[in-house]
C-alpha cells in the first residue's frame, strides 16, 4: 500500500519535525534560534524532503526564508500525523493528556483562568495563550491550538462551535467628569466624549460609530480600559460582566440604545480533526463548555 512512498530514503520523523519547527517559527533562522550550525542542519533536512517529494518547500523572503504553499501543506499533514502518534503514545503509557486553549486577554482572565484554576480533579495538562479572534481560527485549523474561545461563530470548515453565553456592551462615565447622562450621550454620539478604547477587542465588534471614534487613549483590551475608567479621567465602553459595580457611585452608566441593543456571544471552538486524533478531547470539551457556561451565567 505504501511501497512507493517508502521506496527511497529522505523521509523521516526527524525531518518532518524540523519542517514543523520552521512552520511554527515562521522562518528557518527563527527556528534555529540564530544558531548557524542548527540552521545548516535544518536547511539540509528540508532540502532532503524537497528531493524526496520533488517539490519546493521553502522560498526566499527578503533576507530570510518562508514555507511555500507546498511546505505549509506538508507541515499541516505532518502535524496531524505527529499528533496522532503522540496521542497513541500517551495512551499506551497511560500518560496525561495535554490541551492548549486560546482566548482574548479579557475572556481568559475573567472566565477561562478561574475555571481552569478549579480543575483540581483533572489529569490533563493545561496551557492557555492570549490570542485574538483573528489568530484563533488559523491556529485551530493547523492544530497548534486545541480549543479557542471566540466572540463569533462564523468559521471556516471544518471548525465547530458551541455557544457559552451572551453579553452586552455598556458606556460608563466617571462622575468626576461632571456630565449628565444626556450630555454624555450627546458627546459620545458627536465623538467628543473623552474615551479610552479597548483596542482590537473593541474593534472586533465592528460597531458603527465606534470603530472610527477618535479616542483620547487606546489600550490593548477591556481589562486595561476598565483600569483607565477607574482612574476617573476617561469614559469607557465595557462588557456588562466588567461593569464597575463595587464602586458604582463613582461612575454613571450612559444608556445608548444603538449600543445597548447589541448582543454578543462567546463560543468554544474546536477542530473536529482533534477529536478523531484524540477521542478523549470530546469529554474534556464538554466539561470545559459546561463550566464556562455556568461561570458566564453567574
Amino acid at each position: 500500500m505504501f511501497e512507493k512512498l517508502l521506496a527511497e530514503g529522505g523521509l523521516s520523523l526527524d525531518r518532518l519535525k524540523t519542517l514543523l519547527e520552521v512552520a511554527v517559527a515562521g522562518s528557518m533562522v527563527k527556528a534555529a534560534d540564530g544558531d548557524p550550525v542548527r540552521q545548516s542542519q535544518y536547511s539540509r533536512q528540508i532540502k532532503e524532503l524537497e528531493v524526496f517529494f520533488r517539490v519546493q518547500l521553502v522560498e526566499r523572503q527578503g533576507r530570510g526564508t518562508r514555507l511555500t504553499s507546498n511546505g505549509r501543506e506538508l507541515a499541516r499533514i505532518s502535524r496531524f500525523f505527529m499528533m496522532g502518534l503522540a496521542n497513541f503514545q500517551r495512551g499506551c503509557l497511560a500518560g496525561d493528556q495535554a490541551y492548549r486553549i486560546g482566548a482574548s486577554a479579557t475572556v481568559g482572565r475573567q472566565f477561562l483562568l478561574p475555571v481552569l484554576a478549579g480543575a483540581n480533579g483533572t489529569a490533563e495538562e493545561l496551557a492557555t495563550e492570549v490570542v485574538s479572534d483573528a489568530q484563533i481560527e488559523p491556529r485551530l485549523q493547523d492544530l497548534t491550538l486545541d480549543f479557542g474561545i471566540m466572540g463569533q461563530a462564523e468559521l471556516g470548515r471544518p471548525l465547530q462551535a458551541r455557544l457559552l453565553g451572551n453579553w452586552r456592551l455598556q458606556l460608563w462615565v466617571p462622575r468626576t467628569m461632571g456630565l449628565t447622562e444626556l450630555a454624555a450621550r450627546r458627546a459620545f454620539r458627536a465623538q467628543q466624549l473623552p474615551l479610552v478604547k479597548a483596542g482590537a477587542e473593541l474593534d472586533a465588534l465592528m460597531l458603527p460609530g465606534v470603530a472610527k471614534y477618535s479616542a483620547r487613549l487606546a489600550c490593548d483590551n477591556f481589562l486595561e480600559a476598565k483600569a483607565v475608567l477607574e482612574a476617573g479621567k476617561l469614559a469607557a465602553l465595557l462588557p456588562d460582566f466588567l461593569a464597575p459595580t463595587e464602586t458604582v457611585g463613582s461612575f454613571g452608566r450612559v444608556r445608548v440604545p444603538e449600543i445597548d441593543a447589541r448582543q454578543f456571544g462567546v463560543f468554544l471552538v474546536w477542530n473536529p480533526r482533534l477529536l478523531r486524533l484524540n477521542p478523549h478531547a470530546a469529554r474534556w470539551r464538554d466539561w470545559l463548555a459546561g463550566l464556562l457556561s455556568h461561570r458566564m451565567e453567574g
